[in-house]
């Protein structure tokens, strides 16, 4: 039986897509075996009357070595 774990993080990047890659790669750095992201906070940095950044809450989903 496999036992999973999971973790919330808050990234930013250019676009979504690069927020939640974000999330995965610094994650990543002291995580194994990440399964899946649930990304569900989706937040717009706005400066000057223009998005300047995104932010994203993830559930970052790992499975537990046993």
């Amino acid at each position: 039986m496999s036992v999973a774990k999971v973790i919330e993080v808050i990234a930013e990047g250019d676009t979504i897509e690069d927020a939640i890659s974000s999330a995965v790669a610094e994650a990543s750095k002291t995580v194994n075996n990440i399964k899946h992201v649930y990304a569900e906070g989706i937040q717009a940095v706005v400066n000057d009357k223009r998005v300047e950044k995104y932010r994203v809450n993830c559930k970052v989903t790992f499975v537990v070595n046993n």
